[in-house]
């Protein structure tokens, strides 16, 4: 699916306390992430995170480079809902069987 993107910072929110009201755009914007681990801020650039240091930038370098594929697919229709559940849920889902050892 789509990486979520924030909404612009106001001006108020620039002139009190700008690192803070980044945060709070980016939770704001994230609710129900699906597991996509980076938001583009407006305006700023990406963020992405991880369970440590070295996967935080896994996910900066997946992010690079499905934004190079989204450039080069522009007008492409985007996948259907069905199948974007179907990949996520196989990997994800209750009963995960893709990269599952033992099953198929």
């Amino acid at each position: 699916g789509p990486v979520p993107c924030t909404r612009p910072l106001t001006d108020q929110e620039l002139d009190t306390d700008y690192e803070l009201a980044t945060g709070k755009v980016i939770v704001e914007s994230h609710p129900d992430h699906r597991g996509v681990p980076a938001v583009l801020v407006a305006n700023h650039g990406p963020f992405t995170w991880g369970s440590d240091p070295i996967v935080a930038t896994e996910n900066a370098a997946v992010l690079e480079e499905t934004a190079a594929m989204a450039l080069f697919c522009q007008g492409a229709e985007p996948a259907p809902r069905a199948l974007l559940d179907k990949h996520w849920y196989r990997k994800h889902g209750p009963g995960a069987t893709y990269g599952q050892k033992g099953k198929k």
